[in-house]
């Protein structure tokens, strides 16, 4: 049964943005990604790799320095299209994004293979759970924890079961670079007792390793 559902999760981890262009689109740029800028007729205007800078920004031809950081690749289409206008007459703009970003999240606790991992294109609790190899038998899989890096408020806490049997998409939360997916056993479900000590040691050695 495990294996099954382990199956199932790296299945639908896979097909969720493999299979829906719109979510595809929908993928929101950020630091890190990796794309190709081009201008139908203008060579000077071509360029085959511009990364996302950590502040967000992008530097194009004419235009100078544009945000890009939040945008879906058709809303930054549309942004430098606007720019250019002022420069060129009915530009055709074209944006693909040649690399996507890593994301550097931990999957902890009852996984199968418990570690640190880096997502690429999703970076979302289902992908995470997926790439560790699914739960197993024994985690509490009504309360997931998702703990942010520098955390001020309580950890998030997701139902893995709302999601897999009822596609309940609310339930898949985005990842950001640091955070820690914990699944807890069923007998081990205080957070406060038995994971948030542990959890801010870990960081704190990541970041002694750091210096």
């Amino acid at each position: 049964m495990r294996r099954i559902f382990g199956l199932v999760i790296l299945a639908m981890a896979t097909i969720i943005f493999s299979s829906s262009p719109a979510l595809a689109q929908n993928y929101q740029l950020g630091p890190g990604d990796v794309l190709e800028i081009g201008v139908w007729g203008y060579e000077d205007l071509q360029v085959k790799e511009i990364a996302v800078r950590p502040d967000g920004m992008i530097a194009f031809p004419l235009v100078g320095e544009v945000h890009a950081a939040g945008l879906t690749s058709g809303e930054l289409n549309q942004t430098i299209t606007r720019l250019l206008s002022k420069y060129v007459k009915n530009p055709t703009v074209t944006v693909n994004i040649m690399k996507f970003r890593t994301t550097r999240v931990y999957v902890l606790g009852e996984v199968t293979k418990p570690g640190m991992y880096e997502l690429e294109k999703q970076h979302n609790l289902l992908d995470a759970v997926g790439i560790a190899g699914s739960y197993t038998k024994y985690a509490a899989k009504k309360k997931v924890f998702v703990i942010s890096k520098n955390q001020t408020e309580k950890p998030r806490q997701a139902n893995l079961l709302r999601l897999m049997e009822k596609g309940d998409m609310s339930q898949n939360f985005e990842l950001a670079d640091g955070d820690v997916v914990y699944l807890a056993d069923n007998n081990r479900i205080d957070f406060a007792r038995d994971i948030l000590p542990w959890v801010s040691a870990m960081y704190q050695v990541n970041e002694i390793n750091k210096d």
